[in-house]
């Protein structure tokens, strides 16, 4: 792991709260910045981002004045250090210059996935951070999870015998892609990256720390196969409000309903709404959905990246991995069956079952037993990772940090290779 940068920063524990500058007011930065301040350990003083009611929402939130709210991350990165890190997490092409910066001014970083959307863009935030001296963890958040904990302790132990192969799908639920990957901020590679980056950088990386080797080899299959303007009902309108009834009641990616929807307490959309229509009140939602992206029609042909996508990895020593990404789900957890040589364990984010093949017998752990309300956030993944990096850095415990910046641009390099090889039609050796 990537400890070295975090013990020479420290060197010890502080003797005080662990102060923080949140560089994006999005949905996780928001996060984020509640979960720090939840663990008693941290406090929110800054905060950078260029949409003025999210920036002063957030620095009324946490009580930060106004000459510590700042328009954007330059801004912030061009005054005194006022914070000992900074959680950055705006948008990913904005990642780069963001991480640069900060890291230069001094900050250790939380730098939410991916680490950028280039691979030479992540080598240039690795040289920064290690020629600034800072700490950097990436928010792979499911490296946190009590779920990932248990499952990679039973591999370890030798239970299931070697690892030789591993399946794991990623379902990213219809609802889910129509929302960030043809209507929102990740539609367009131009302006964010590739899908398999931008959503499953993650599954990548948790499947390299799950079988603990180097992937030495990759091939990949996948693309933009149906939220294609030949794919447009007959009659569909540019937005869904404007589509005939008939049209609209056939469509199951319908922003009229699913936005609708979601203003109810208990909707599986409610989530998704509050990002487009920012409140959420009829008027909001309805104006949204006559003006904003999230309004128009998903066979319109703004988008442009893969909506499904299988990735098959060699792991060094001959393991196997096959990992499947695809919209055409409902939204469930990610599922992953380990096949070893003494046993094999299946897994859906909360539950596995371990098959011992010398007795025969099933054993079901539930990871999250111990949880009396249940984990929110990736399955306890979100504030795992934050009550990681804050501890780490209070604490001086650098072994608390599962997803350094030097392991996590290793596994982004598989993804860049994975994509040079689907786009390529080959085998990549890395």
């Amino acid at each position: 792991m990537d400890h070295v940068n975090l013990t020479d920063h420290l060197g010890a524990a502080l003797g005080r709260p662990l102060t923080l500058a949140v560089v994006g007011a999005g949905a996780r930065g928001r996060a984020y910045a509640r979960m720090a301040a939840d663990t008693g350990a941290a406090r929110v003083v800054a905060v950078a981002e260029p949409d003025r009611a999210r920036r002063e929402d957030l620095a009324h939130a946490f009580g930060i004045s106004g000459e510590r709210a700042f328009t954007g991350w330059a801004e912030l990165a061009a005054r005194p250090r006022l914070a000992d890190a900074a959680v950055v997490a705006t948008l990913d092409h904005d990642h780069l210059g963001a991480a640069t910066a900060l890291a230069g001014a001094g900050y250790d970083l939380l730098l939410e996935k991916p680490v950028a959307t280039t691979e030479a863009d992540c080598d240039a935030i690795g040289r920064a951070v290690e020629r600034a001296g800072v700490t950097a963890a990436v928010c792979h958040v499911l490296r946190y999870t009590p779920y990932t904990t248990a499952l990679r302790a039973l591999v370890d132990s030798g239970a299931i015998g070697e690892v030789v192969s591993v399946q794991h799908l990623e379902p990213i639920g219809h609802a889910h892609f129509a929302h960030s990957y043809v209507r929102g901020n990740w539609h367009d590679e131009r302006s964010s990256g590739f899908s398999l980056l931008t959503k499953s950088c993650h599954d990548v990386d948790w499947l390299a720390y799950l079988v603990g080797r180097p992937v030495s080899r990759v091939s990949s299959f996948g693309g933009l196969h149906h939220f294609r303007p030949e794919h447009r009902p007959a009659g569909a309108a540019q937005r869904c409000v404007h589509c005939p009834r008939h049209v609209e009641a056939a469509c199951p990616y319908s922003a009229a309903r699913m936005y609708r929807d979601g203003l109810r307490e208990d909707s599986p959309h409610r989530y998704f709404t509050q990002v487009m229509a920012g409140e959420l009140t009829s008027e909001a939602v309805e104006h949204a959905l006559r003006h904003g992206d999230y309004g128009r029609c998903v066979y319109g042909g703004h988008n442009d990246v893969a909506d499904h996508q299988v990735v098959n990895l060699e792991f060094d020593g001959g393991a196997t991995a096959s990992f499947t990404m695809t919209a055409f789900t409902p939204m469930e957890d990610r599922r992953t069956t380990v096949f070893g040589t003494r046993g094999q364990v299946t897994g859906d984010g909360r539950h596995f079952h371990h098959l011992d093949f010398l007795t025969g017998r099933t054993t079901t752990t539930d990871t999250w037993a111990r949880a009396p309300e249940g984990l929110a956030g990736h399955g306890g993944g979100d504030a795992g990772l934050v009550a990681a990096f804050v501890a780490a850095l209070h604490q001086g415990r650098p072994e608390l940090i599962r997803s350094g910046l030097a392991e996590s641009i290793a596994t982004h390099r598989v993804v860049f290779a994975a994509e040079r090889a689907r786009r390529q039609d080959r085998v990549v050796v890395l």
